[in-house]
C-alpha cells in the first residue's frame, strides 16, 4: 500500500473568517452543511484488504475482503475523500481558490457563490439565493448532507448576530472549557492580558515549573489564531519561554486566562455594508509597545475591507 499520499487540505482559520467578513459586507446568507459519513464516500485507488467484519455471513469461504470505498480509520481516508468530493464540485463548475484550495468559488452571470469545506462541514454563500439552492441540489444528489439553514456555530465559534447587522465571531464555550481544563474556571477576572510592570526573562534553571504550561499556550493559541487578536502579544510573549518554564512564566500565562475570564464575549466583529464593491487596505505602525527582554520593539498591522 501507498502510505505516502496520506494528506488532506483542511481550511485554514483566516478564510472562514474572510468568507464571513465578505458575507456580512455584502448581506448575503450562510448556510451550514454537514456530509453524513463523509469518509465512506471516497473512492479507493489502492488496493486494500480488510477483514471480515462479525456479524457478516457470505456465501463462499473468504479470508478478507476488498475495498471499494475508503472507511473510518483508513490511513488515506481523508485524502480520498478530499479527491472525490474536489472532482465531483469542479464537475459541477465550482474552482477551488489559489489561497485555500478548501475555497471553491463559482460564478454564474455575474452571480457567484462560495462553498468553504471543513473535512465534512461546509459553509455555503453568495450574491443569488437559487443559485445556492441549486448547488445544495446538486450536493444532495451526490451525497448524504443535513442542511442546517442559517450557520450559528461552526468549527467551536459562535457566530452572534447583532442587531445593527453585524456579526461577532465568538469562542465562549472554548474559554470556558480551557478555564475549567486548567483549573481557572473560579478565577478572578482582570482587565488586562499582560502586566507590563513585571520582567520576564528566559532562566537557566534545571527544573520546570510543575504546570501544564506548554499545553496551556498551545490552547491559547488556537484561540488567538480563530477569534481573539487581543491575546495576540500576550500569548506570544509567553510562548518564548515554552522550553523552560518557571513560575512566573506560569503565573503570567494564569494572567491571561483572568482575562479570558472576563471577556468571555469579546471576539472578532463584522459590520453589514451592503455595497456592491469593497476595497481592501492594508496599514502598518511604527512602534507601539516596548518589551523589558531583548526584542525591543513591537509593531502591529491590519487588514480591513471599506468601501
Amino acid at each position: 500500500m501507498d502510505y505516502t499520499e496520506t494528506f488532506s487540505p483542511v481550511a485554514k482559520y483566516v478564510t472562514p473568517r474572510m468568507v464571513i467578513a465578505v458575507a456580512k459586507y455584502f448581506g448575503w446568507t450562510i448556510d451550514q452543511l454537514d456530509v453524513v459519513t463523509a469518509f465512506l464516500y471516497g473512492v479507493m485507488k489502492e488496493q486494500v484488504f480488510c477483514v471480515i467484519p462479525e456479524g457478516v455471513e457470505l456465501e463462499g469461504s473468504f479470508d478478507c475482503l476488498g475495498l471499494v470505498k475508503a472507511i473510518y480509520g483508513l490511513k488515506q481516508a481523508s485524502r480520498v475523500w478530499d479527491e472525490t468530493f474536489d472532482e465531483f464540485v469542479c464537475a459541477i463548475g465550482f474552482q477551488a481558490s489559489s489561497l485555500d484550495p478548501c475555497l471553491y468559488i463559482r460564478i454564474v452571470e455575474g452571480q457567484c457563490v462560495l462553498l468553504l469545506v471543513y473535512v465534512d462541514d461546509m459553509l455555503i454563500t453568495g450574491s443569488s439565493c437559487e443559485l445556492i439552492a441549486r448547488t445544495k441540489t446538486d450536493l444532495k444528489t451526490q451525497f448524504e448532507m443535513t442542511d442546517s439553514g442559517k450557520c450559528a456555530f461552526v468549527l467551536e465559534i459562535d457566530l452572534l448576530d447583532g442587531a445593527d447587522g453585524s456579526v461577532t465571531l465568538c469562542q465562549r464555550r472554548y474559554v470556558d472549557d480551557i478555564l475549567k481544563r486548567f483549573g481557572m474556571d473560579d478565577c478572578k477576572a482582570v482587565a488586562s492580558p499582560v502586566d507590563m510592570s513585571s520582567r520576564l526573562v528566559s532562566s537557566g534553571a534545571v527544573t520546570k515549573v510543575d504546570a501544564p504550561f506548554r499545553e496551556a499556550v498551545d490552547a491559547l493559541m488556537h484561540l488567538t489564531t480563530a477569534t481573539r487578536p487581543d491575546i495576540a502579544f500576550a500569548v506570544g510573549y509567553v510562548s518564548r519561554f515554552m522550553e523552560n518554564p518557571q513560575e512566573e512564566h506560569w503565573v503570567a500565562v494564569k494572567r491571561i486566562f483572568r482575562y479570558l475570564q472576563g471577556t468571555k464575549m469579546h471576539g472578532s466583529a463584522t459590520s453589514q455594508m451592503r455595497r456592491s464593491t469593497f476595497v481592501a487596505t492594508r496599514m502598518q505602525t511604527g512602534p507601539v509597545t516596548s518589551l523589558i527582554v531583548s526584542r525591543r520593539l513591537v509593531t502591529y498591522s491590519c487588514c480591513w475591507v471599506r468601501q
